[in-house]
C-alpha cells in the first residue's frame, strides 16, 4: 500500500474538481461526493500506517527539473511521522465532512463549502508525503489559500473577510522566513532533499552558524501557520468562518503544519541548541500567554481558539526541549481532543444560536449527547488522569524538566493550571446553572453531527495509551525506531512530576468549581478592586493595537509617501515629457501648411546651422 501512498491527497483534490464543476447541479449530494472520497483518503491512510509499523520507510522520487548539475526531484515518503499524520489528518477531515453535512445543510453554498474542504484536505495531505523542502512549500503556500477560503467562507460579513485576510497576510510573513531558509539550505547542499540537508548537517558541511540561521528562519515559518508569538493574531479572528472549518484547521491540520514542519527537520534543530531553546521560549511563552487570554473571553470559539494557540505553545515548548516523541504525541492528542471540544461547540451552537457564554447555561439536560463529550474533550485537554491529555501533557513537562528549562518547566506548570481553569469555567458556564437569557426549543443535534463527536470522544479518551508503559510506549518506541538521533530525544522522567501535573490540573478544576458552580468565589476575584488585569486579558494584551500603531500605521504612511511620489512626481515627470513631445508635434504639424515658401525657408535655416556648425568646429566634422 505505501507504494500508492500518492493516491491519499488525489481523492479529497477529485473531490475539489468534481464539486466545483458539477456542484450546482449536485447540490445537497455534494457532501455525499466529499465524504465518500475522503473515506477512500482514510481507508488508504489506515493501511498505509499499518503497513508502516512492520516495513521500512518507502520514497518514491523522479526527476522533475534538470538545471546544471543540480537535480529538482518530485515524489512522496511514507515514514514514521507522516504515516501517522497521514491517519489523522484524514480522519478528521472526514469526520469534518460527515458533521458538516448536518452543520451546513441550509446554506446556499452548500457545494462550494464541500469544495474547499476537498481543495484544503489535499493541500494537507500533499503537505505531508513531500519528500523535500521545494514540494512541501508549494503545498505550505497552498494550505495558506485553503484556510483563505475556508475562513472567508461568510465573504459577505465585513468581519470574515477582515479574518480571511489578516490570516493570508500573517502567514504570508511567516512564510517569508521559510522561504529565505530553503533557499539559504539550497545553497548549502544544493538539493532541497531532506535526506541530503540531514547528511550535511551529520558530515560537518555546513557551518553551526549556519544551522541556526536556517533553523531559526524555518521555525519562523512555523510560528506562522502554528500561531506563535508573535505571529498568533490571526487564529482567533480566523473563528470567523463556520465551525467545521475551526475544527478541520485548529486541531489537527493547518495549525499542527508548523509542528509537524518543525518534527519533520528535527535533526537540523538538534544541531543548534540556539535554535532550540529559541523554540522552546517562544513555546513556553506562548503556551502562558495565550491562556491567560483564554481567562476572560466570552465567545466559546474563541475561548477554544486561544486555547489551540497554547496547546500549539506546549507543542513547540516540546519540541525545542528536543522533546520528539513528546511533541509529535501531544500533536495527536490534541488533534481528537481539540477537534471533538470544536465540533461540541458547534453542536451547541447549532442548538442555542448564540456564541457568547455569558448568555449561556443549564444545558447539561438538554443536550444530553454534547454535553458528556463536551466534558470528555474538556477533562483531556485539562490533563486529567486517564485521558489522553494526561499523559501527552506529562511528557511535555518531562522533556522541559529533563532538557534542563526549569523556568520554563514552571511556566507550562502555570499554564497547566489556567488550562484546567478556563475550561471548566467554560464547562460551567455553558452546562451548569440556569439558563441566562431566552433559549427556546433546544435540542440535540442530529445524528449525522453527534457520531463524529462520539469518535472523537472515544479516542480523546483511549489515544494517550498507545505511549504509556502499560503498552510498552509503542508510538515513542516506534516514532524513533531507526535513528539514533531522535533515539536520544525519547527520555524518562521523574515520577513526581506527573503527581504535580494532575495536582495543578485539580486545582485548576476545583478553583473554577468553586467560582462557577458553587459560586462561593466572586467572579471578580483576580481583579480585586480594580479591573486594570482583567481590561488588558480582554484586549489581548493590545497586541493588535500596537500592530496598529506601529507596522500597520507605517505600511499605509510608506504606501501613501509612494502614492505621493507616483503622482506628483513620477506622474507630473511623465506628463510633462510627455507635453513638451506633444508640443513639438504641434509646432511641427503647423509648418505642413503646404506653402513653398515655407519649406524654402525651413531649407535655407537649416543650411545655415549646418554651416554655422561647421565653422565652429574649424571644418572637421564630417
Amino acid at each position: 500500500m505505501m507504494e500508492s501512498a500518492w493516491l491519499i491527497p488525489l481523492f479529497p483534490l477529485l473531490s475539489f474538481l468534481i464539486l466545483l464543476l458539477f456542484g450546482k447541479r449536485l447540490k445537497g449530494a455534494s457532501a455525499n461526493v466529499g465524504i465518500l472520497l475522503t473515506l477512500a483518503s482514510l481507508v488508504y491512510s489506515i493501511l498505509v500506517l499499518f503497513q508502516r509499523f512492520f516495513e521500512p520507510t518507502y520514497i518514491k522520487k523522479f526527476d522533475w527539473l534538470t538545471i546544471g548539475d543540480i537535480q529538482l526531484t518530485a515524489g512522496f515518503e511514507v515514514n514514521q511521522l507522516n504515516a501517522l499524520m497521514l491517519f489523522i489528518v484524514s480522519l478528521v477531515s472526514f469526520l469534518v465532512h460527515i458533521y458538516s453535512k448536518g452543520y451546513m445543510i441550509g446554506d446556499e453554498r452548500y457545494p462550494v463549502f464541500y469544495a474547499y474542504l476537498g481543495l484544503f484536505t489535499f493541500a494537507m495531505l500533499g503537505l505531508v508525503i513531500s519528500p523535500n523542502l521545494l514540494q512541501t512549500y508549494f503545498f505550505w503556500e497552498l494550505v495558506g489559500v485553503g484556510s483563505f477560503l475556508l475562513i472567508g467562507f461568510y465573504f459577505y460579513k465585513d468581519e470574515a473577510k477582515a479574518a480571511a485576510k489578516k490570516a493570508f497576510i500573517m502567514t504570508r510573513i511567516g512564510d517569508v522566513g521559510l522561504f529565505i531558509g530553503m533557499i539559504l539550505l539550497f545553497w548549502e547542499t544544493k538539493s532541497f532533499e531532506y535526506s541530503a540537508i540531514f547528511a550535511a548537517v551529520d558530515n560537518g558541511s555546513i557551518s553551526s552558524s549556519m544551522i541556526t540561521l536556517t533553523a531559526i528562519l524555518i521555525f519562523i515559518g512555523a510560528m506562522g501557520k502554528s500561531g506563535q508569538f508573535p505571529l498568533h493574531t490571526w487564529l482567533p479572528d480566523a473563528m470567523e468562518g463556520p465551525t467545521p472549518v475551526s475544527a478541520l484547521i485548529h486541531a489537527a491540520t493547518m495549525v499542527a503544519a508548523g509542528v509537524y514542519l518543525v518534527a519533520s527537520l528535527f535533526p537540523l534543530f538538534l544541531a543548534s541548541p540556539t535554535a532550540l531553546l529559541t523554540i522552546a521560549v517562544i513555546g513556553a511563552f506562548t503556551a502562558i500567554f495565550a491562556a491567560s487570554i483564554g481567562l476572560v473571553q466570552t465567545d466559546i470559539k474563541r475561548v477554544l481558539a486561544y486555547s489551540t494557540i497554547s496547546q500549539l505553545g506546549y507543542m513547540m515548548l516540546a519540541l525545542g526541549s528536543a522533546g520528539y516523541v513528546s511533541g509529535v504525541f501531544h500533536l495527536m492528542t490534541h488533534a481528537f481532543f481539540k477537534a471533538l471540544l470544536f465540533l461540541a461547540a458547534g453542536s451547541v451552537i447549532h442548538a442555542v444560536h448564540k456564541q457568547n457564554i455569558e448568555e449561556m447555561g443549564g444545558l447539561w439536560k438538554k443536550l444530553k449527547f454534547t454535553g458528556p463529550l463536551f466534558l470528555i474533550g474538556t477533562l483531556s485537554i485539562s490533563g486529567v488522569p486517564l485521558f489522553a491529555g494526561f499523559f501527552s501533557k506529562d511528557e511535555i513537562l518531562v522533556a522541559a524538566w529533563t532538557g534542563g528549562h526549569p523556568i520554563l518547566f514552571l511556566l507550562a506548570l502555570i499554564a497547566a493550571f489556567t488550562t484546567a481553569f478556563y475550561m471548566f469555567r467554560l464547562f460551567f458556564m455553558v452546562f451548569t446553572g440556569k439558563p441566562r437569557s431566552e433559549m427556546e426549543n433546544v435540542h440535540e443535534s442530529p445524528t449525522n453531527m453527534t457520531y463524529p463527536m462520539i469518535v472523537l470522544g472515544v479516542l480523546a479518551v483511549v489515544a494517550g495509551y498507545v505511549n504509556t508503559p502499560w503498552f510498552g510506549t509503542f508510538l515513542g518506541d516506534w516514532l524513533v525506531d531507526g535513528n539514533p538521533a531522535l533515539r536520544s530525544a525519547h527520555v524518562e522522567g521523574p515520577f513526581w512530576i506527573m503527581i504535580a501535573a494532575t495536582l495543578v490540573s485539580l486545582a485548576g478544576i476545583f478553583l473554577a468549581y468553586q467560582i462557577y458552580y458553587k459560586r462561593s468565589i466572586a467572579r471578580n476575584w483576580l481583579s480585586g478592586s480594580g479591573d486594570t488585569l482583567h481590561t488588558i486579558l480582554t484586549n489581548k494584551y493590545y497586541v493588535d493595537e500596537f500592530y496598529q500603531m506601529t507596522i500597520i500605521a507605517f505600511t499605509k504612511g510608506f504606501s501613501h509617501f509612494l502614492q505621493f511620489i507616483d503622482v506628483y512626481i513620477v506622474e507630473g515627470l511623465v506628463k510633462s515629457v510627455a507635453g513638451i513631445i506633444q508640443g513639438l508635434g504641434v509646432t511641427g504639424s503647423r509648418m505642413q501648411n503646404g506653402q513653398i515658401q515655407t519649406y524654402g525657408a525651413v531649407a535655407f535655416l537649416g543650411l545655415a546651422f549646418l554651416v554655422v556648425i561647421y565653422a565652429l568646429t574649424g571644418g572637421y566634422l564630417k
